[in-house]
């Protein structure tokens, strides 16, 4: 569904609060810290800060205002307070913000001290990934052209592009179509048209793509216990382009 330029606005505003949020996770010492404690802190950040809502509260049943998704957890990770962050780990943190009605989503994993050669390349490569599909977007463009750039990227670095979850349109609610997947062929696919707002957050596995969600319904880990990374931000289709709705004040607007 597209959207009036008046509220692309709207949702560009959400994008800038929330890009704030992440603005002050990178300030954070997050070793030693439990991912129920980095919960608590957007929660009250975006409530008694931003004066705007945690959009993952209470939504699909869900309790807590982010998804803290870590080492081999591909997504939907529950915060815990017994599960503390050790140097080492990655971390990816997937907040969403509702302001004035409209919402926006975004999440970055963070490399927690001293990460291995290894796990820092998977989280750069994921990033660089997601990027490409970013400067897929363009009207008169595919779906499966943002796909397709997202998986050759991926494949190029020996990483599998995990299949199961997708980007997805996004405004008042927080799942709207299209899907947005992060695999796929050029040239195939909805077309894209000025006005069009949604997700690209490609998740990258160092082993196979196979996953499986564990008992608690929601946590979804890699079938084979290897690593998983994500990037995600919100972007919408413009005349000449696309604008990143939940682009950081750090980030620029990156060509990859």
């Amino acid at each position: 569904m597209k959207k009036r330029p008046e509220e692309i606005s709207l949702m560009a505003e959400s994008g800038r609060l929330l890009a704030s949020v992440f603005s002050g996770l990178d300030q954070m010492e997050l070793a030693g810290m439990s991912t129920m404690q980095v919960n608590d802190w957007v929660d009250r950040f975006i409530v008694e800060e931003l004066h705007a809502r945690p959009a993952s509260k209470g939504q699909y049943g869900y309790a807590f205002a982010l998804n803290s998704s870590r080492n081999n957890v591909i997504c939907h990770g529950v915060p815990s307070g017994t599960e503390i962050l050790r140097d080492g780990d990655i971390v990816n943190f997937d907040i969403t913000l509702e302001k004035n009605g409209y919402i926006a989503d975004s999440s970055k994993t963070y490399l927690v001290g001293a990460v291995t050669p290894e796990a820092r390349h998977l989280v750069q490569i994921t990033y660089e990934a997601m990027w490409k599909g970013i400067h897929a977007v363009r009207p008169g463009a595919q779906l499966g052209d943002i796909g397709y750039a997202i998986q050759r990227h991926a494949q190029r670095h020996g990483f599998s592009v995990v299949r199961e979850f997708c980007g997805h349109g996004i405004g008042r609610e927080m799942h709207e179509p299209p899907e947005v997947l992060h695999w796929g062929r050029p040239k195939t696919g909805m077309v894209l048209q000025e006005g069009m707002v949604f997700t690209i957050e490609p998740m990258l596995n160092q082993g196979h793509h196979a996953c499986r969600t564990e008992d608690d319904g929601w946590t979804v880990v890699t079938a084979d216990g290897k690593l998983s990374a994500q990037f995600e931000h919100t972007v919408a289709v413009t005349r000449k382009g696309v604008q990143v709705l939940t682009l950081r004040p750090e980030e620029g607007f990156i060509s990859a």
